[in-house]
């Protein structure tokens, strides 16, 4: 003997019996759409590369002004000129400005390898879920899930209150 089972009235369907609607019955689409996210990839070997480079140049520009310096005031001792006093403190200035050059290189390449190993974060403004509030909890509050089912399903837990006496 083969019973039929009936089913349920579903709540959309009760709610449009009660307002004397026709109810449609319509599935839920959601999709989940994957973006391709490139990330920025900085040119490690470039960047090295530049680095050099450039170090290497602010040195030669360093001792070469040192240099010219050095002749410079020999000129200057040497003749009593006023001017060549002046382009003296030039170069003097101008050989600074490239030591301060040199620790400016430093710092911006530190920061910019400290920037490369530490992690990228990514910001989602937009993030939907679509789920029962309880499948939501679940995913957020993995670890605390999972103790409760583990809790849940142990059958060697006995609940005993201790009398006095």
């Amino acid at each position: 003997m083969s019973k039929k089972r009936e089913t349920k009235p579903k709540v959309g369907e009760k709610i449009a019996d009660a307002l004397d609607i026709e109810y449609e019955a319509t599935k839920d689409k959601t999709s989940i759409e994957k973006k391709q996210v490139n990330p920025i990839v900085k040119e490690s070997k470039e960047l090295e590369a530049d680095y050099t480079s450039v170090r290497s140049n602010l040195y030669s520009i360093i001792s070469k002004g040192n240099e010219a310096i050095d002749g410079i005031l020999d000129v200057a001792t040497e003749g009593d000129s006023p001017r060549a006093y002046e382009v003296a403190a030039q170069m003097i200035k101008t050989v600074a400005d490239a030591n301060k050059d040199l620790l400016d290189l430093h710092k911006k390449m530190k920061d910019i390898r400290k920037d490369d190993s530490g992690p990228s974060s990514v910001s989602h403004t937009n993030a939907i879920y679509v789920g029962s509030t309880k499948e939501l909890q679940e995913l957020v509050n993995q670890s605390r899930s999972a103790a409760r089912r583990i809790t849940d399903t142990n059958p060697n837990i006995i609940d005993v209150e201790v009398e006095d006496g």
